[in-house]
């Protein structure tokens, strides 16, 4: 659909006289929606009087579907809902079926699912951090952004042979042990992701025009983040002190150290500032990770291909690249799900918008969507 005009319309005034309103539809193909999202842009001139997310393009009914699929094979579509970060879904799914089953993960498996996942939280967040360039009219920051994801991408392929939909981690543990080599490549990469982060921190964050296109833009307080239930960088990047990592500890992150950024204005500067930031702490969590595992069991004893926990509910959550990641089961006692509810971090901080575009420009509004990093696929399920 693009960019197009859909109508114009005049609206009355207070003062009296007329206005001439334009209703603009973004998307949902148009690239800088982040997915297949339409936005209704109510504009004054280029002013947003209002701003309409539109969603369902990518809804494929998920939570359903796994009504009718075993435990295991509801993995799969678990890779589906966030594909930009397909290894957080795996991970709460399955947290949630071993809460339901009772089943204890071996210390490899646990200290492995952490760094995947903060591998993942940089793959992510390099997204983010290269769409905000794009957004704002840096390319440069774009490729430099996707050249650090793509070496994430590729120690995932060697990992599993998959780079988008992983499908690694598994009720009561992971697919695969580490291959050789592979700590030291990874090691290796953490390294030099430091000095691509300064990089891309001077260049990107530090540069005058992005400051002025993201300072002051969309800004969050702390007390709204709280009330619309945002969580992540969105609410972080507002002063939220909150990571489920640190404030509802699960795995193994007690026994690591490390640092949650926040940021102080809420705006899209800082939402933005806060991803980078949290990479620098990803690598210390991944290095810290490898210092302590051992060698061991990658999936915990007597788990069958065709489990049946006993009737119940469970509820697990985990912190994924966009916040709090919670999926709730529901067992009859049979072979497959009674019924499956995903809390979708993106889907909260997505009904922010409305709130965060009024008043600012239409090219805000793609700055401001952008911060919010959206991914459709969780959004929708």
């Amino acid at each position: 659909m693009g960019l197009d005009v859909e109508s114009r319309r005049v609206v009355e005034v207070e003062e009296g006289g007329t206005v001439e309103e334009l209703v603009v539809n973004v998307g949902p193909s148009h690239p800088s929606t982040h997915g297949v999202c339409r936005v209704i842009a109510h504009l004054d001139s280029e002013i947003v009087t209002k701003a309409e997310p539109v969603i369902g393009h990518l809804h494929r009914g998920i939570e359903k579907m796994a009504e009718n699929r075993t435990y295991l094979q509801v993995v799969p579509l678990t890779d589906r809902l966030d594909y930009v970060g397909s290894m957080y879904a795996n991970w709460a799914y399955c947290r949630a079926v071993e809460r339901l089953a009772s089943i204890r993960v071996p210390d490899r498996a646990e200290y492995l699912r952490v760094i995947v996942c903060e591998m993942q939280r940089i793959a992510s967040h390099m997204m983010a951090i290269g769409s905000a360039g794009a957004d704002s009219g840096a390319v440069t920051q774009f490729v430099y952004a996707f050249d650090q994801r793509e070496r994430i991408i590729e120690h995932f392929e060697e990992l599993c042979g998959a780079r988008l939909t992983y499908n690694y981690v598994r009720p009561g543990g992971v697919s695969h042990d580490l291959p050789e080599g592979w700590i030291e490549s990874l090691l290796a990469f953490c390294e030099s992701h430091r000095k691509g982060l300064d990089m891309m921190d001077k260049l990107f964050f530090g540069n005058v025009i992005a400051r002025g296109r993201m300072k002051g833009v969309g800004v969050l307080s702390a007390e709204e983040a709280v009330a619309w239930g945002a969580s992540g960088p969105v609410a972080r990047g507002s002063g939220v002190e909150w990571d489920l990592r640190k404030h509802d500890p699960y795995s193994v992150y007690p026994r690591l150290d490390f640092e949650v950024p926040i940021g102080s204005n809420g705006d899209c500067y800082d939402r933005g500032r806060v991803r980078l930031l949290e990479c620098y702490e990803s690598c210390s969590i991944i290095e810290q990770a490898i210092a302590q595992l051992e060698p061991g069991a990658i999936m915990a004893d007597g788990v069958p291909r065709l489990l049946a926990p006993l009737p119940g509910d469970a509820y697990d959550h985990i912190e994924s690249a966009r916040g709090s990641l919670g999926v709730y089961l529901v067992s009859d006692g049979s072979p497959r799900p009674y019924r499956m509810k995903v809390r979708s971090p993106a889907f909260c901080n997505l009904a922010l918008l409305p709130m965060l575009a009024e008043g600012h420009l239409l090219s805000d509004l793609v700055v401001i969507l952008g911060s919010l990093d959206p991914v459709f696929g969780e959004v929708d399920r």
